[in-house]
Protein backbone atom coordinates (compact mmCIF):
# COMPACT_ATOMS: atom_id res chain seq x y z
CA UNK A 1 0.00 0.00 0.00
CA UNK A 2 1.31 3.24 -1.34
CA UNK A 3 -0.24 5.88 1.22
CA UNK A 4 0.77 9.69 0.25
CA UNK A 5 -0.42 12.74 1.99
CA UNK A 6 0.16 16.52 0.67
CA UNK A 7 0.67 19.23 2.19
CA UNK A 8 0.28 22.11 -0.87
CA UNK A 9 -0.01 25.90 -0.72
CA UNK A 10 1.06 28.76 -3.69
CA UNK A 11 4.60 28.05 -3.58
CA UNK A 12 5.41 24.46 -2.60
CA UNK A 13 4.17 20.72 -2.32
CA UNK A 14 5.47 18.15 0.47
CA UNK A 15 4.42 14.97 -1.04
CA UNK A 16 5.03 12.50 1.73
CA UNK A 17 4.54 8.77 0.60
CA UNK A 18 3.93 6.09 3.44
CA UNK A 19 4.68 2.49 2.01
CA UNK A 20 6.29 -0.98 3.31
CA UNK A 21 9.73 0.11 1.54
CA UNK A 22 9.70 2.88 4.08
CA UNK A 23 8.57 7.01 4.34
CA UNK A 24 10.36 9.71 1.91
CA UNK A 25 9.42 12.84 0.44
CA UNK A 26 9.42 15.03 -2.26
CA UNK A 27 8.89 18.75 -2.96
CA UNK A 28 7.79 20.04 -6.30
CA UNK A 29 7.83 24.34 -6.32
CA UNK A 30 5.68 25.97 -8.04
CA UNK A 31 6.53 28.49 -10.83
CA UNK A 32 3.77 31.06 -9.70
CA UNK A 33 4.94 34.72 -9.47
CA UNK A 34 2.61 37.07 -8.72
CA UNK A 35 4.29 40.27 -9.32
CA UNK A 36 6.03 40.51 -12.81
CA UNK A 37 7.40 42.93 -13.82
CA UNK A 38 8.79 43.41 -16.97
CA UNK A 39 12.03 44.97 -18.39
CA UNK A 40 11.82 48.54 -18.73
CA UNK A 41 8.31 48.94 -17.00
CA UNK A 42 8.00 51.85 -15.08
CA UNK A 43 4.34 52.04 -13.82
CA UNK A 44 1.70 49.69 -13.61
CA UNK A 45 -0.48 51.38 -15.62
CA UNK A 46 0.04 53.65 -19.12
CA UNK A 47 -1.50 56.66 -19.86
CA UNK A 48 -3.37 57.41 -23.00
CA UNK A 49 -4.37 60.81 -22.37
CA UNK A 50 -7.61 60.70 -20.18
CA UNK A 51 -7.66 56.75 -20.14
CA UNK A 52 -5.59 54.17 -18.00
CA UNK A 53 -4.59 50.64 -19.30
CA UNK A 54 -4.10 48.46 -16.64
CA UNK A 55 -2.89 45.00 -17.27
CA UNK A 56 -4.42 43.06 -14.56
CA UNK A 57 -6.80 40.76 -16.45
CA UNK A 58 -3.44 39.45 -18.75
CA UNK A 59 -1.33 38.96 -14.97
CA UNK A 60 -4.56 36.82 -13.50
CA UNK A 61 -4.57 34.80 -16.54
CA UNK A 62 -0.70 34.19 -16.15
CA UNK A 63 -1.35 33.51 -12.47
CA UNK A 64 -3.96 30.64 -13.22
CA UNK A 65 -2.02 28.68 -15.92
CA UNK A 66 0.63 28.76 -14.11
CA UNK A 67 -1.14 27.17 -11.01
CA UNK A 68 -2.75 24.61 -13.30
CA UNK A 69 0.52 23.72 -14.60
CA UNK A 70 2.03 23.37 -11.43
CA UNK A 71 -1.25 21.39 -9.89
CA UNK A 72 -0.53 18.97 -13.20
CA UNK A 73 2.80 18.34 -11.90
CA UNK A 74 1.47 17.56 -8.78
CA UNK A 75 -1.23 15.10 -10.08
CA UNK A 76 1.45 13.21 -12.05
CA UNK A 77 3.61 12.60 -8.65
CA UNK A 78 0.06 10.99 -7.43
CA UNK A 79 -0.59 8.52 -9.86
CA UNK A 80 1.11 5.29 -8.43
CA UNK A 81 -1.12 6.32 -4.87
CA UNK A 82 -3.41 3.66 -2.82
CA UNK A 83 -4.60 6.17 -0.87
CA UNK A 84 -4.25 10.39 -1.02
CA UNK A 85 -4.46 12.89 2.09
CA UNK A 86 -4.66 16.52 1.01
CA UNK A 87 -4.05 19.35 3.43
CA UNK A 88 -2.26 22.92 3.52
CA UNK A 89 -3.22 26.33 5.22
CA UNK A 90 -4.76 27.72 1.57
CA UNK A 91 -6.98 27.44 -1.53
CA UNK A 92 -4.55 25.53 -3.53
CA UNK A 93 -5.61 22.23 -1.79
CA UNK A 94 -9.55 22.74 -2.99
CA UNK A 95 -8.56 23.35 -6.67
CA UNK A 96 -6.26 20.28 -6.48
CA UNK A 97 -9.03 17.98 -5.56
CA UNK A 98 -11.17 19.47 -7.91
CA UNK A 99 -8.68 18.08 -10.59
CA UNK A 100 -8.85 14.44 -8.45
CA UNK A 101 -12.53 14.32 -8.66
CA UNK A 102 -12.54 14.84 -11.96
CA UNK A 103 -10.46 11.68 -12.82
CA UNK A 104 -12.63 8.73 -11.67
CA UNK A 105 -9.67 6.11 -10.75
CA UNK A 106 -8.22 8.71 -8.74
CA UNK A 107 -11.24 10.17 -7.20
CA UNK A 108 -11.78 7.15 -4.93
CA UNK A 109 -8.24 7.13 -3.61
CA UNK A 110 -8.84 10.56 -2.15
CA UNK A 111 -10.09 9.96 1.42
CA UNK A 112 -9.61 13.62 2.79
CA UNK A 113 -8.88 16.96 2.48
CA UNK A 114 -8.05 19.11 5.78
CA UNK A 115 -6.70 22.84 6.29
CA UNK A 116 -3.59 23.27 8.24
CA UNK A 117 -1.56 25.83 8.90
CA UNK A 118 2.36 26.17 8.12
CA UNK A 119 4.40 23.13 9.39
CA UNK A 120 7.57 22.07 9.57
CA UNK A 121 8.85 19.00 7.34
CA UNK A 122 8.78 16.70 10.29
CA UNK A 123 5.23 17.89 11.43
CA UNK A 124 4.21 16.86 7.68
CA UNK A 125 5.85 13.78 8.51
CA UNK A 126 4.08 13.30 11.64
CA UNK A 127 0.32 14.24 10.51
CA UNK A 128 0.62 11.75 7.53
CA UNK A 129 1.75 9.04 9.85
CA UNK A 130 -1.09 9.80 12.58
CA UNK A 131 -4.17 10.29 9.99
CA UNK A 132 -3.16 6.62 8.76
CA UNK A 133 -2.51 5.13 12.03
CA UNK A 134 -5.80 6.02 13.24
CA UNK A 135 -7.58 4.96 10.07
Amino acid sequence: MRKIGVWIDQKEANIITLSRDGNYSKTIYSDIETRIRIEGEKKQFGRFGDQFLVDEKGKENRVKEYTHKYLLRVLKELGKADEILLFGPAQTKFRLEKLISEIPEMAIKLKDVSTSEKMTHNQKSAYVRDYYKNQ
